[in-house]
């Protein structure tokens, strides 16, 4: 949430209330031939010709330069007036440097960090000058050619081409200052478990030479406590698992159930108590009950069938690249998704903003969670892509609103999937360590064909003809005969030894309709103006929402993206066709069917008929 001054914190599930914001102006070099190590940059401040302003990357307007030329390794310089009392340390937060990032601060290396959608952090207290004039210099290297690198939709071409992205190279998320104590909490992960109303904890501490310290855990459900806990922190590691106390169940289900047309969340405060009881430390974060389950044939939200309506959203905006224009711009993203009607969003080949994935959090909106992808495979790409998705699952493993784990798409990355039992191994392989991190989430190990190991077969068919979906997916015996013979897009979409079994089905990729008005790239299909698009729309989503053998749906996509024009709505997020005639098919709202009414159903409803209302937005 932001804070009183507006802002809202970069790392919304640990925050602390002072924070130093170094997004703004920024010197900035470009190193096309790599010489800034040898001539130790980092130590030097005529080098630096050009201003940028942090976060958005150099190739878009927004900061200022809007160069897309291929630079391959960029510098930044701030100077930075910041320092810290005895006995306390200044920790440097990057939110996110594409691809490979150096850090010195006064001339000193602090950090190395490879990885370009994952944060990390450097205690640089050691490096402070007295003086409280602290010079932070950053390089970034990222090869706009390397297709072992995962790069998610960015180009490898000079120009934008098909359906990839002009790139997103450097700073690309916030970065921050953070005074804090030595001992401390460094991080902290919610696991939730509905059939036990508890929430399970886990907490890393910094400690020293500390002894005797202990936690206090108060959990608060709008203004009533829920939980108020102590514990012994005898280690740096404490896990354990507490049991909310709720005092109304009239209404036969608990009101904490965190869903879309509910998104009821836990506020947390976690203060790290001395041996004395003197504070330590103290930051704040939130949770909420909830669950996902695939389960015979049907998916489940907090043990009941819930039907999904996502749309693919890229989250690209033509004035900054994958960075938002702004905190506000990631609020809307996600008001705009329930406006439309949907109840998630899938989110592809990025990793988003943390402060986006808040607003799916409080506002209610499921998300589909994908790993950008690399496009050769390799040993390199093998370790690029584990190591990076490991930092993506801790990072976000405690949003609610995630509900799904995607690490590869549509066998980018592993071409030969169908063919190469070493590139299957790497998919099952990703499979089960994102189950052994996270088991509680659905995980689709390749979504749209070829799966070797999934909770839930998803399909990518881009049929421009309702009745073709209905032939498709209009039973169950349509679908099995789709999977095993017609085969969406001539792939294998169950690769040999997996088993359809009883595992959901859902549409995962579908539609893709642009206009023919539009320039850009129109590989779905286009038609000539609004009352035809709406008019196609209709058709395909009903055709979806009439199948009792789907679970539901992924419609691409929610915005127009560069030369990719088949969005809802166009890129400076302006709706095609009025905003209620989409939703109206969307939801598909009746007053005759139960459940339409705004906080009537609370968990939705696996009838596709049944509407997806978004409930109070907090």
């Amino acid at each position: 949430m932001p804070t009183s001054d507006g802002r809202q914190h970069p790392r919304p599930q640990l925050t602390r209330p002072e924070w130093q914001d170094l997004c703004g102006e920024w010197d900035l070099a470009f190193d096309d031939t790599g010489e800034g190590v040898a001539q130790q940059w980092q130590r030097r401040d005529d080098v630096f010709d050009r201003t940028i302003v942090v976060p958005f990357p150099f190739e878009s307007p927004a900061s200022g330069i809007g160069d897309t030329g291929h630079h391959p390794v960029v510098w930044y310089r701030r100077v930075v007036e910041a320092s810290a009392a005895p006995g306390r340390r200044l920790l440097l937060h990057l939110g996110a440097v594409d691809y490979r990032a150096h850090v010195w601060v006064n001339g000193h290396a602090v950090a190395y960090h490879e990885g370009g959608h994952t944060p990390f952090t450097a205690d640089i207290t050691p490096t402070l000058d007295p003086s409280g004039r602290q010079v932070v210099v950053v390089r970034a290297e990222d090869s706009p050619t390397d297709l072992r690198q995962p790069r998610g939709k960015q180009d490898w071409q000079p120009e934008p081409h098909a359906i990839w992205y002009d790139r997103t190279s450097g700073i690309w998320q916030p970065v921050w200052l953070e005074e804090v104590p030595e001992a401390r909490i460094r991080s902290l992960r919610w696991t939730p478990d509905v059939d036990a109303r508890s929430i399970g904890l886990a907490v890393r501490l910094r400690r020293d030479e500390h002894r005797g310290l202990r936690l206090r855990v108060v959990l608060r459900h709008h203004d009533e406590v829920v939980a108020d806990d102590t514990y012994l922190a005898d280690s740096g590691e404490i896990e354990r698992r507490i049991t909310l106390v709720e005092h109304d169940m009239s209404l036969g289900h608990s009101r904490l159930l965190w869903t879309p047309e509910s998104p009821e969340l836990i506020d947390a405060t976690l203060t790290l108590l001395g041996a004395d009881g003197v504070v330590l430390d103290e930051v704040g974060s939130y949770t909420a009950l909830r669950s996902v389950q695939a389960s015979r044939d049907r998916l489940l939200l907090n043990g009941r069938p819930y039907y999904l309506r996502l749309v693919l959203a890229q989250n690209f905006w033509p004035e900054s690249h994958l960075a938002a224009p702004s905190a506000d711009a990631l609020r809307r993203e996600v008001e705009l998704a329930k406006e439309l009607g949907f109840n998630g969003v899938r989110l592809h080949q990025k990793v988003e903003d943390p402060r986006f994935l808040e607003w799916c959090d409080r506002l209610g909106l499921l998300v589909w969670a994908e790993m950008p992808a690399a496009y050769e495979y390799s040993t390199t790409t093998v370790e690029r892509v584990t190591r990076e998705w490991l930092e993506v699952l801790e990072r976000d493993a405690s949003h609610p609103c995630i509900v799904a784990w995607v690490p590869v798409n549509e066998s980018w990355g592993v071409p030969a999937l169908e063919r190469s039992p070493a590139q299957q191994a790497f998919v099952r392989a990703l499979f089960h360590l994102t189950k052994a991190i996270d088991p509680e989430r659905l995980v689709i190990g390749n979504d749209g064909w070829e799966q070797p190991v999934t909770d839930v077969v998803t399909v990518h068919d881009y049929t421009s003809r309702g009745e073709v979906l209905r032939e498709r997916y209009g039973t169950r015996d349509a679908v099995e005969h789709t999977l095993s013979n017609t085969q969406p897009a001539y792939r294998v979409v169950l690769l040999q030894g997996l088993q359809r079994e009883d595992r959901p089905v859902l549409v995962s990729e579908f539609g893709g309709i642009s206009l023919a008005t539009d320039d850009g790239w129109h590989g779905y299909g286009a038609v000539p103006d609004a009352d035809a698009l709406l008019a196609g729309y209709r058709d395909l989503v009903t055709a979806l929402l009439d199948s009792p053998a789907v679970v539901g749906f992924c419609w691409t996509q929610l915005t127009d993206t560069q030369q990719e024009r088949n969005g809802l709505l166009t890129a400076a997020r302006e709706p095609k066709v009025p905003v209620e005639q989409l939703r109206a098919v969307t939801a598909r709202v009746s007053a005759a069917v139960p459940g339409d009414a705004v906080g009537e159903f609370a968990y939705g409803d696996y009838s596709p008929t049944a509407a997806a209302e978004p409930g109070a937005a907090e």
